[in-house]
């Protein structure tokens, strides 16, 4: 399979693949445990991925998706109360969105929102995005997820495959700082040109200044806020 730009898609799947910064080991993360466990590999605890049989239509498109993207064999599949969420290394995006979208037994003609979550403790795998998918064909939706590092915030853009994803990528960006590579036009949507940072992530100063009650002090939001 080649994309519309006469990429050829990678053939084989990538040994050991996970979609998030790689987990090794069970008590260290350097050299030196010769235990055996520092070729185990993790996700992050709150990925529980389904087996084998997936149930409903969701076998026969992740069958169909692998066959069309062989890179992605072993990518883990989530369940959810809507819909299903696969989890895809952010190189084989645009080759993945391109076949979900042309192929004639998946045809997801429509990406309805794409957005962005901060994870803080993920190392390595800190920004998250996410695409919500629609076949109005087949009357079924899915949801790609992409990780990508704090320090190298890059991930495809999917303009070229879903062009009203402009504005949206563009409010992930201006949210969360994801730069999205091969948009027509990565500018912030929301905040000012010149604002600095980027005021949805989990790390961002929400300022704020104490509060004097009778008898109680309300420290700062800044101070106050918790995040898991």
């Amino acid at each position: 399979m080649t994309t519309p730009n006469d990429q050829p898609v990678d053939q084989q799947p990538e040994a050991g693949f996970t979609p998030f910064a790689p987990r090794a080991g069970m008590w260290s993360d350097g050299t030196g445990d010769v235990s055996g466990f520092s070729h185990v590999v993790q996700l992050p605890e709150r990925i529980h991925p389904l087996s084998r049989p997936y149930g409903g239509r969701l076998d026969e498109i992740i069958d169909r998706l692998i066959e069309l993207v062989p890179a992605v064999a072993n990518a883990p599949v989530v369940g959810g109360n809507d819909m299903a969420t696969i989890f895809i290394p952010r190189e084989h995006l645009v080759a993945v969105m391109y076949a979900l979208r042309d192929d004639q037994q998946l045809r997801y003609e429509m990406c309805s929102s794409v957005s962005g979550v901060h994870y803080p403790d993920d190392k390595d795998s800190e920004l998250h995005v996410v695409y919500h998918l629609l076949s109005m064909t087949m009357r079924h939706r899915l949801r790609i997820e992409v990780t990508a590092p704090d320090g190298d915030p890059h991930i495809p853009s999917v303009v070229a495959v879903y062009p009203g994803m402009n504005y949206h990528e563009r409010e992930v960006w201006d949210m969360f700082g994801v730069i999205f590579d091969g948009h027509p036009g990565l500018t912030r949507i929301l905040m000012p040109d010149d604002w600095d940072g980027h005021p949805q992530r989990k790390d961002y100063n929400l300022g704020g200044i104490p509060i004097e009650f009778n008898g109680a002090d309300v420290p700062p939001v800044q101070e106050r806020r918790r995040y898991r």
